[in-house]
């Protein structure tokens, strides 16, 4: 696992500084503590920063072809890279090292921009064609690995793995895109298709980019999209078999590493599945850890002591405390962008738990997007299936009015929480999906702006760009388009973003089998009914994974990476939460009313109301804020 980093003259091939590729490495330094490297050329600079997996003694980069026509940096791993050489091989490619990289490189000078899709795994990487002169940016189909690029006012096109390497160069514009406030308002943190900052750019999941030097800037090209449209025909007991098949071959591709490897286990299904696939296939105890939390209803430890026991592994564990609040700074220079999914803490202290003995750590990320394991996809499905059968005009009045008038009660039962089912009822599929994905809904949102900043958003809401990818979906049902956006935005801007940042802080590379695109594929094929069955989700994946697991882990309710902050913010972090109104980068910044914001806060410290996650979002805008030097 590493960090990339480089520059591109798009108009002319002016001279590239060595220095200024290495200071955007360092400021990577974390992503590949073993050792760095720059190469440049006529207007063109790539760089390095190295976190030794595979072949660790060989396969520095920059790497050359044999022949001296193309250079790459690359981050991530190729888990078919040995399939590969053998095929390349057979094909006449010559080979100097025992790595992933070098294959990169055979395969882009064999098939061109066609490599992609032979490759399997998870990457971000440049490779520069000296004979083409043309710069190819590539990341892989889920974007489990970040790239971000800018263009600059001097002709050249900066890219590097994190912001914070672009931040390095002193020509990128730091001005606030308004647009990503108000996305980071309504998911927690800011989607792919934009950043924090205007005018910097991230690649989309399965995209590429081909810079050609003709001063021309294109749009990123979709190489990879997964499609809800096709149903499979096998029987269960079949797409049971295959799906068992198709996760042992996903889990066992992952445990190819040179340095010690093991795995996170919370006690749920999805890392309890993964860790019993490790178990089968190791000769010896899997090495496996897992975070608890002080507050008893939120802790889940009994449950992976119990999978770590069954499977005699090799386990450890650690609690997180309110104190571990004081980490919040710690936490906002990792994402650099706003950021406030809370479990950012926890996975964080997981994986500085699991870097003590590990270099390589496997996850469960993924199961729940591919397979229906949100209770917001169950929820979805059966409000979709009576969408069906009410037209429109007529839920629009009925639940509508209903949902109008319902109160909203955050301290009842979930049960009785039938606001927010009464008003996605009274709307489209994909306006209602949006609903109950934000933290905030777009009334809520204005209610903090002040007059100003709704002036400056003008007719724009975060749920746009959401609704427009469900309604574009390859899919053929509500169910479909929701896991679809799952995928597609979900995934990469939240979890990814969360793994990537947290593991690579520590220098630790976090390997996701769940996401192998094989698997992806196979889920979204699959009947709506081995979905979602007797109210559960991931039946299938629950129902295949029986011979492995009990029933107490595998059809418990689903419990999450769940962060305190509503109790932290009534409790020794009340001080924080009134302080948001006065916070020097966000009160300064014009787009709040901090009278509103006062009011919030004693409302939930009170215990009236529960704000604990606005709370915790905007004491992370505050501090990204403030890093980014907004102050």
């Amino acid at each position: 696992m590493c960090g990339i980093a480089g520059l591109f003259h798009l108009h002319t091939p002016k001279p590239v500084d060595p220095a200024r590729i290495e200071a955007m490495c360092t400021a990577m330094v974390h992503r590949g503590p073993d050792g760095g490297g720059v190469w440049v050329g006529p207007g063109v600079g790539l760089g390095h920063r190295r976190l030794s997996i595979i072949d660790v003694a060989g396969s520095p980069q920059p790497m050359a072809s044999p022949d001296g026509r193309a250079v790459l940096v690359f981050n991530g791993e190729i888990y078919n890279y040995r399939e590969l050489r053998a095929e390349l091989r057979a094909l006449g490619a010559t080979f100097r090292t025992d790595g992933d990289s070098e294959v990169i490189l055979a395969a882009w000078q064999q098939w061109g921009e066609g490599c992609l899709a032979r490759l399997h795994g998870m990457f971000a990487f440049a490779l520069y064609d000296l004979a083409e002169r043309t710069l190819f940016l590539a990341r892989d189909r889920l974007g489990v690995k970040p790239l971000y690029y800018a263009p600059l006012s001097d002709g050249s096109l900066a890219f590097a793995s994190e912001l914070k390497g672009l931040l390095a160069h002193p020509l990128l514009r730091r001005e606030i895109d308004p647009q990503a406030v108000e996305d980071y308002l309504a998911w927690g943190y800011v989607p792919d298709h934009r950043c924090i900052l205007s005018g910097v750019h991230k690649l989309p999941a399965g995209h590429a980019l081909l810079l050609r030097g003709n001063g021309q800037l294109p749009a990123p090209s979709q190489w990879w999209d997964v499609s809800f449209a096709d149903r499979h025909a096998g029987r269960p007991a079949d797409l049971e078999a295959e799906l068992v098949h198709l996760l042992r071959q996903a889990v066992t591709s992952r445990m190819v590493a040179d340095v010690p490897l093991g795995a996170f286990l919370s006690g749920g299904v999805d890392s309890s599945s993964v860790v019993a696939l490790m178990a089968e296939a190791s000769s010896g105890p899997v090495k496996t850890c897992s975070i608890g939390f002080d507050v008893g209803e939120l802790d889940e430890t009994g449950y992976a002591a119990r999978v770590a026991r069954q499977f005699a592994t090799d386990h450890r564990t650690r609690t997180v405390s309110p104190d571990d609040f004081g980490a919040v700074d710690t936490l906002a220079a990792m994402f650099d962008e706003p950021f406030a999914d809370a479990s950012a803490l926890p996975t964080w202290r997981v994986c500085q738990l699991a870097r003590e003995s590990v270099t390589v750590a496997l996850s469960g990320d993924g199961a729940d997007e591919a397979f229906a394991g949100y209770r917001r996809q169950r929820f979805h499905y059966h409000e979709d299936r009576l969408r069906r059968l009410v037209p429109q005009g007529a839920r629009a009045a009925l639940f509508g009015s209903l949902g109008a008038v319902y109160p909203k009660a955050d301290w009842a039962p979930r049960p009785l929480r039938a606001k927010t089912t009464l008003l996605a009822l009274a709307e489209a599929g994909e306006q209602a999906y949006a609903r109950a994905l934000a933290i905030n809904d777009p009334a809520t949102r204005d209610s903090l702006y002040t007059a100003a900043f709704r002036r400056e958003l003008g007719d724009y809401r975060a749920e746009q760009p959401l609704v427009a990818l469900m309604q574009a979906a390859p899919a053929r049902s509500g169910l479909d388009r929701a896991q679809y956006a799952d995928l597609r935005f979900w995934l990469p801007g939240d979890i990814l973003t969360k793994v990537d940042r947290t593991s690579m802080a520590v220098s630790l590379e976090a390997r996701e089998p769940l996401l192998d695109h094989r698997l992806i594929e196979f889920a979204a094929r699959l009947p709506e009914g081995l979905r979602i069955k007797r109210g559960q989700g991931k039946w299938l994946v629950k129902t295949a994974m029986r011979r492995y697991l009990p029933d107490e882990i595998l059809f418990r309710p689903k419990q999450g990476f769940v962060t305190p902050t509503a109790q932290w913010f009534r409790g020794p972090l009340a001080a924080t939460a009134r302080s948001i109104a006065t916070s020097a980068p966000l009160a300064r910044s014009g787009w709040f009313d901090t009278t509103r914001l006062g009011a919030i806060a004693e409302a939930h410290i009170a215990g009236r109301s529960d704000h604990g996650r606005l709370l915790w979002q905007l004491v992370m805008l505050d501090r990204s804020l403030g890093r980014l030097g907004m102050s």
